[in-house]
């Protein structure tokens, strides 16, 4: 007696015919829709290389979501890179992450639940270390 109560609840008939769609409907997401959940959850590493201090804002949604970043600046000019630091830097403050120079105009910007452990040193850095002389070093 239970069961069919729970039945009329549920307004099920037992004809299981009537249902429609396939198994592949539940799982069909369209890659817009994926793109914004998976940026959403926070585990993922984005790439990107701004091209003008504007896009410095999309940097910072990305770790404010506690995605992980990493930010190519060759491909704007150095006052404009400075600008995105100096952003960024204020952004990676705020919500407790770090920033972490990996190459030359390169960056990588966590939020603060991510851990990165290890340092990258600088050519410029092993080249001081391996000359004990006073001599002029190309830059």
């Amino acid at each position: 007696m239970a069961f069919k109560s729970i039945k009329k609840i549920f307004a099920y008939d037992g004809d299981d015919d009537n249902l429609t769609g396939g198994e592949d409907e539940y799982y069909n997401i369209s890659t817009e829709n994926a793109l914004k959940e998976a940026d959403k959850s926070g585990n993922n590493m984005i790439l990107l290389e701004p091209r003008a201090y504007s896009e410095s804002q999309q940097i910072a949604d990305h770790l404010k979501n506690r995605n992980s970043v990493v930010v190519n600046l060759k491909r704007v000019t150095s006052d404009q890179a400075k600008r995105i630091i100096d952003f960024l830097s204020g952004v990676i403050y705020a919500i407790g992450g770090s920033m972490q120079k990996i190459g030359v105009g390169i960056y990588l910007c966590t939020p603060k639940n991510v851990n990165v452990q290890g340092k990258i040193t600088e050519d410029s850095d092993k080249r001081n270390k391996n000359n004990t002389n006073n001599e002029d070093l190309e830059w």
